[in-house]
This record gives C-alpha cells, sequence and structure tokens, in this order.
C-alpha cells in the first residue's frame, strides 16, 4: 500500500503536506498539489498488486470498491452484485477502503493498470475532486462505471440510490407522532450524500412538526460502530437528556445500542430508538428495535445490471440513469414514548 511518507519522501514535501493535498484539506500551492499527486500515480501504479494473469484482456472482471466490508448492509449489496455477475460468467474484485481516500485512491489507480469489464464503487465521499478525476480518467480508458449508495459532485456516472431524505424522515416522525419533543440524532459526516440527505430528513421532520433544532441534540459520526458508541455516551452526558436517539445508519446503531446497555439503560423503557436500516444482531438478541429498512440486496442487483448493459452497449452513452429506490419503516416499538 502507498503510504503519505513514502509519497512525501519523493515529493519532496512533508507527511502533513501529503495529507492536505490526499484529503483536500487545508492550502497547498497547486504546483505542489500536481507533484505530489504525480508522485501518488507513480507509486500506486509500482505498488500494483494484481498477478499478471489479471492483465489478460479475456478476464471477464468486475470491480467492486466498497467503504466498510464488515458493514453488513455491504454484504448484502455484494451478494446481489455476485448474483448478476454469475449469470455472465462474470468474476468479482472487492475492494475495501476502510473509508480511507488513501486506499479508494489506491484501488482507481489500480484499476488504470489492470484489465477490468467495469466498476462499481461507493465513494468515501462527494467532497475531494481526486476520486472524480481518478474516475473519469478509467471511463476514458473504456471502463463503464456505476455509483452506489454515494454519490460524486457533479458527475455524469449512472447510479443507484435510496430515498435517504424520505427514509430519515419517516423515522423521525414516527418518534414525534409519539409525543418525543427531544430527538437526538447520530449523523453520518456531511462530506456524504447519505449523511447529508438523512440528517436533512431529521431536520424536515421536526421542522414540518413546528419543533425547533436543539443544537445540543446533534452529533456527526462517520458511520463507524465505533462513532456510535462513542457519541452515546456524550449523549448520556448531557444535563437535558433526549426522550430519543435516531442513528442515520445500522454500524452506528449498534454501538449506540452497545453503549446505552452498558449505561444500564432499556429500549424504550428508559430511552426510544430507531435506525436506518436494519441490524442483524437486533433480531439475534430479540431486541425489537424500529428501523428503516433498505431494498439491499436489489440496490446490488439493480447497479449490476446497469453495470452489465453498460458494458454490452457499444454506443456512447448520452444519457445518466440513476435509480432511486424507496425505503420502508418498519416498527417494532422501540420508537414508544414511555411515561414515567
Amino acid at each position: 500500500m502507498v503510504k503519505n511518507k513514502d509519497i512525501a519522501i519523493k515529493a519532496g514535501v512533508s507527511v502533513a503536506t501529503v495529507s492536505r493535498v490526499i484529503n483536500n484539506t487545508g492550502y497547498v500551492k497547486s504546483e505542489t498539489k500536481e507533484l505530489v499527486m504525480k508522485v501518488y500515480g507513480e507509486l500506486a501504479r509500482a505498488d500494483n498488486i494484481l498477478g499478471q494473469s489479471m492483465l489478460s484482456t479475456t478476464a471477464n472482471i468486475i470491480g467492486v470498491v466498497v467503504p466498510d466490508i464488515t458493514n453488513p448492509f455491504f454484504g448484502e449489496v455484494i451478494k446481489g452484485i455476485s448474483k448478476v455477475a454469475d449469470q455472465h460468467s462474470a468474476s468479482l474484485l472487492v475492494c475495501n477502503t476502510e473509508e480511507q481516500i488513501e486506499k479508494e485512491l489506491r484501488y482507481l489507480e489500480m484499476f488504470k493498470t489492470n484489465k477490468i469489464k467495469g466498476l462499481i464503487i461507493t465513494p468515501k465521499t462527494d467532497q475531494v475532486e481526486y476520486n472524480a478525476k481518478y474516475l473519469y480518467q478509467l471511463e476514458d480508458l473504456g471502463v463503464p462505471i456505476v455509483l452506489l449508495d454515494r454519490g460524486i459532485n457533479l458527475s455524469h456516472f449512472n447510479s443507484v440510490f435510496v430515498n435517504n431524505v424520505s427514509g430519515a424522515f419517516a423515522a423521525v416522525n414516527a418518534l414525534i407522532n409519539e409525543n418525543h419533543k427531544d430527538v437526538a440524532i447520530i449523523s453520518g459526516p456531511m462530506s456524504s450524500i447519505p449523511g447529508r440527505e438523512r440528517f436533512f430528513g431529521y431536520e424536515n421532520a421536526l421542522k414540518s412538526n413546528g419543533l425547533t433544532i436543539d443544537n445540543d441534540f446533534v452529533f456527526y459520526g462517520d458511520f463507524s460502530l465505533e462513532s456510535g458508541y462513542e457519541i452515546t455516551k456524550e449523549i448520556l452526558k448531557l444535563k437535558k437528556q433526549p426522550t430519543a436517539i435516531f442513528a442515520a445508519n445500522n454500524m452506528m446503531a449498534k454501538g449506540s445500542v452497545k453503549a446505552l446497555m452498558e449505561a444500564g439503560l432499556s429500549i424504550p423503557n428508559d430511552i426510544s430508538f430507531i435506525s436506518f436500516d436494519d441490524v442483524d444482531m437486533f433480531e439475534i438478541m430479540n431486541m425489537n428495535i424500529s428501523t428503516v429498512s433498505r431494498p439491499t440486496e436489489t440496490m446490488g442487483k439493480v447497479a449490476a445490471e446497469m453495470l452489465m448493459e453498460l458494458i454490452n452497449n457499444t454506443e456512447k452513452q448520452t444519457q445518466i440513469n440513476e435509480v432511486l429506490l424507496e425505503t420502508r419503516l418498519i416498527l417494532r416499538g422501540s420508537e414508544k414514548l414511555v411515561k414515567k
């Protein structure tokens, strides 16, 4: 794996400068940016991890890049992709970026120098220009691309998303219908479309019910279990406690529930709870947690079918195809406000 330290040494700049360029944070001179990215590309090509067998022009391989392979959501998505790939005798090359932009760029660079038939990607963020640049370069090399779950700003790639805004709105509205007025949110990062859209759904539900947003109840995680856990511990320290928590993805929900259980709190007797995405663990533990359910496997199938159509269509695409799937609110009782 290409390390920031190696880039810094070869480019003659500091590790901090490399980090700012890769993550698009802070000011860096344009010529320095170009140098760092040039060196990054050179090192990534030298670090090519695929064997020579992968270079065959006959290899029927689909690249799949996801940010967190430990998240069951992406496991289900890959299952859907795999079913369609099997129908076309295609193999999958799955890459896990661990929500690191450096790893994402490394895989995209790798795909530039190896033969894949197409790419399905869930990018870490839509706020960094470099991943878009690499995707356009792949497209110029004849690699069709489909975005899944998260987008790229101002891109023309085909995509498969869910209606995050309406899903989050329905969840928070269900809490408000149970007479909750103090609803905390563990939001995803605002640098990603799901993070922003689910927050907008939360915000819209409060406003449409005549409630104001209490900034003390707004917390931003990174879609990881750890962030949900740590944020919930912070919530429990608040002088004024929320009566309900809305966790904006399954992994943060798992971390949040873990923190609540460690504090000896019961759902919904002590605090109400609702999650975006189902969590298998809750069902195994017989915890009736209300959720916003997504057609996860279907998302993978639709993305793969869309990609196969692009691969088999020799004519240049002239129209962007964006599929927006609807969510489903499943109420299991954890949204109830228990009178004390």
